[in-house]
């Protein structure tokens, strides 16, 4: 029992560090910096890319939010890659304004595909344009999100992940814990990391990259997680990724609970892809560059499923000398509430200051603010079932809310 004792204290140790330098970090989201200053001044010309399969519910409000931006019309494009579609995604972009490009591979369904694919042939044609973004079909975009990318491409910024808020929060628990988990991370993580130099990372969608990032080689990723993988590979070559608060998307997200599972199953596969694949980069790129930023990339991707399993072989040691009588069980009762005090109560905390600091109403989140445990704990029971079982084929998520950019900018808490 002593050697169980010894192991016990080393992994408490580890947890005990890694948290702490977290919250140390995600204090610097109350850090205000000066804004940077401007290396060009220029309206640039942007692509704005949207994969689509099968969308045809929603792909026009999206397409009405681009179109109806600040910035100058003749500055931007509007593509929709109608991916292997089956319905009218194509014919109802097309009339909304869009440039649409048909693609049929149904063996390679994923965003990372059709990016592949498109922007192959723009870097073919030479296209001229200094940036794109990109949009899941779903979404539909502030009036001022390009402009507020533009400034950051004038600031010498390469890759920029917009601000990702959510369409229908208030549907039902399920909705609530995306948008509770999303706002908690793009305060704590995201934000807070840019504040001090620090990278964040791209988050699925409605993100900006500079054109010349890609002409070399194109979008390559392999992982069902692109973003996470993009993002992973500018940090290997020493590469800060931007944040822009002020550029904000909307995004719907799923409200039936076998959805969000397979959605989060997806998510969590294509983490440990990235784990397998990158960390032995990540942790060369720590040695090359000695900064604290490749080292904090490497913390991100080690920050999943390691210390998760950190976390469960700490509970299964726990059990062990209990039933070892190697400990008491009043020992053995804080012990365990050590781990369930924090897994109840931590994440409402969390995210009710977040929400304080971002400024968004509480009261129509009551309910989801009690579910929240229940949304993290299955996520975590999803991280447990991957190790064991990894689901890797692609199942779309059903977007159906007709929401448009009014009804989110006029009342968030009533979009029911």
């Amino acid at each position: 029992m002593e050697y169980l004792y010894i192991l016990k204290q080393a992994l408490m140790y580890v947890l005990v560090v890694y948290w702490c330098y977290q919250i140390v970090v995600s204090l610097c989201a109350l850090v205000k910096l000066k804004d940077k200053p401007y290396i060009t001044n220029k309206n640039h010309k942007f692509m704005a890319i949207i994969p689509a399969h099968n969308e045809e519910a929603v792909i026009s409000n999206l397409i009405e939010s681009l179109k109806n931006q600040t910035y100058d019309k003749k500055l931007y494009d509007i593509y929709v890659i109608a991916d292997n579609c089956t319905d009218a995604t194509a014919e109802i972009a097309k009339k909304a304004g869009a440039i649409v490009y048909k693609r049929f591979d149904p063996d390679h369904k994923t965003k990372g595909y059709a990016l592949q694919w498109f922007l192959k042939q723009k870097i073919e044609e030479n296209a001229d344009y200094d940036a794109f973004f990109v949009f899941d079909a779903d979404n539909i975009v502030d009036k001022n999100f390009i402009t507020n990318m533009n400034k950051k491409l004038c600031q010498g910024e390469e890759v920029v992940q917009g601000y990702r808020d959510i369409k229908n929060p208030t549907d039902n628990w399920i909705t609530a814990g995306y948008a509770l988990f999303y706002w908690t991370m793009h305060r704590l993580y995201h934000l807070a990391r840019y504040n001090i130099g620090l990278s964040p990372l791209l988050n699925g969608t409605g993100f900006m990259v500079k054109f010349d990032v890609v002409k070399p080689n194109g979008w390559e990723t392999e992982t069902l997680t692109e973003d996470i993988e993009f993002s992973l590979k500018r940090i290997i070559k020493g590469k800060k990724l931007g944040w822009a608060t002020d550029a904000i998307v909307y995004d719907e997200q799923p409200t039936s609970f076998k959805q969000s599972w397979s959605q989060r199953s997806r998510w969590t596969v294509g983490h440990m892809q990235c784990l397998k694949r990158y960390t032995g980069e990540l942790f060369e790129a720590v040695k090359e560059h000695k900064t604290l930023m490749n080292l904090d990339g490497l913390l991100y991707i080690a920050g999943t499923t390691p210390m998760l399993v950190i976390t469960f072989g700490l509970l299964i040691l726990n059990c062990i000398m209990y039933a070892g009588n190697a400990m008491s069980n009043l020992d053995f009762l804080i012990n365990i509430l050590n781990y369930l005090v924090p897994t109840l109560l931590l994440p409402i905390a969390t995210a009710v200051i977040v929400m304080a600091l971002e400024k968004k109403p509480i009261k129509p989140m009551l309910k989801g603010l009690l579910c929240y445990p229940i949304f993290m704990g299955s996520w975590v029971i999803i991280n447990i079932k991957c190790l064991f079982k990894r689901e890797t084929t692609w199942q779309k998520i059903d977007h159906v809310r007709d929401i448009k950019i009014a009804e989110v900018k006029e009342a968030p808490e009533k979009i029911v």
